[in-house]
């Protein structure tokens, strides 16, 4: 019996497989992926009931629970499933392309840049530009500190090794940098850097949706063309060259991809950390190494984490609305402990 699916088209240019398990593992996670919706939806300081909730979902009006539902608590269940689902596949990306089991774009530097400047834009421009442009500006430290790290790591090729040292140093000196924006700053202007970069949900909107929603609809299926070159590369980059695979070419792009999609992540959530680095590896602990399951199940996953985290942010301190960011540290760090002592 055939335990795969072949996903390909008539010329056989794009092809990957699936597991049947981890399609079973997809339709259960979707499923999981729905109930934690809904429970974001219902909780709050007013309890709506779930039948309610799926029959407003299913097109039946419900005056007495729109404006609660559709512009309060919708969006920020939308906007924190795209979060994690992003920042989930970014960190994928980065640990199959470097092949370390501790890349992420947090760990990296990635979101360090992205940081830098949504701070340098709270800190000197937000008084004189529009807070729209926040998300541009955290958008484009991400891009400029990430095309950084990517020439100092540059030796006839990027090595994956130095690629990553080269990254934790540069993370360390943007949160040095931040640090130092902060301190020599108003109360005010810390206050809003503060609630930003502790990554926060708080008042999301459909813009915020609409913002982030085309880089993921469009770049995690275009993560999935390159799912055999990722599982080519984890064979080492001699072995890779030797079976014809354009090593350097395709890393550069999936950096890219996993840049573009941590940065719009930070973008419209500050910053959430360690979620690029979690999801991965519970996505491979239930479903195995296949970059093609990896990448939807990550995507699950890093949804369900960053919406679980916000439920707890909402509820747990009522009236108090803590930061999402404050709870996937809290797992994260101790996660990230864990992998330290196995792998180091």
């Amino acid at each position: 019996m055939d335990k795969f699916i072949s996903i390909r088209n008539k010329s056989d240019t794009i092809s990957f497989s699936l597991s049947k398990k981890t399609c079973m593992i997809a339709a259960i996670l979707f499923c999981l992926s729905l109930f934690t919706f809904i429970l974001h939806l219902a909780v709050g300081v007013d309890f709506i009931h779930p039948s309610v909730i799926i029959t407003y979902l299913m097109g039946v009006p419900t005056p007495e629970y729109e404006f609660v539902l559709y512009t309060l608590r919708m969006p920020r269940a939308v906007l924190a499933f795209l979060v994690g689902a992003a920042l989930a596949v970014s960190g994928l990306i980065l640990q199959g392309v470097v092949r370390n089991p501790l890349a992420s774009p947090d760990i990296i530097g990635i979101t360090g840049g992205a940081s830098v400047g949504a701070v340098t834009f709270i800190v000197f421009f937000s008084g004189s530009l529009s807070m729209k442009l926040l998300p541009l500006a955290a958008l484009l430290g991400a891009g400029v500190i990430s095309i950084l790290i990517y020439i100092l790591s540059w030796k006839k090729g990027v090595i994956p090794i130095r690629f990553i040292l080269i990254g934790i140093g540069i993370s360390a000196a943007m949160k040095a940098l931040i640090t130092m924006m902060i301190v020599l700053n108003d109360t005010v202007l810390v206050s809003k850097a503060y609630l930003w970069l502790t990554g926060s949900l708080y008042a999301a909107t459909w813009e915020e949706v609409f913002t982030i929603l085309p880089w993921v609809i469009i770049l995690i299926p275009v993560t999935m063309l390159f799912s055999r070159t990722v599982n080519v590369n984890e064979l080492g980059d001699d072995i890779a060259l030797g079976l014809g695979v354009r090593v350097q070419l395709y890393r550069m792009v999936l950096i890219f991809i996993s840049v573009a999609l941590a940065g719009v992540a930070v973008a419209t959530a500050g910053g959430i950390s360690f979620v690029g680095l979690i999801a991965p590896h519970i996505a491979r602990m239930i479903a195995g190494r296949s970059f093609a399951g990896l990448i939807l199940i990550s995507a699950m996953i890093g949804g369900i984490i960053v919406i679980m985290a916000d439920i707890v942010a909402r509820i747990a301190f009522q009236p108090l609305d803590i930061p999402a960011g404050v709870f996937t540290a809290g797992i994260g760090a101790p996660f990230f402990i864990y992998l330290l002592y196995k792998n180091v």
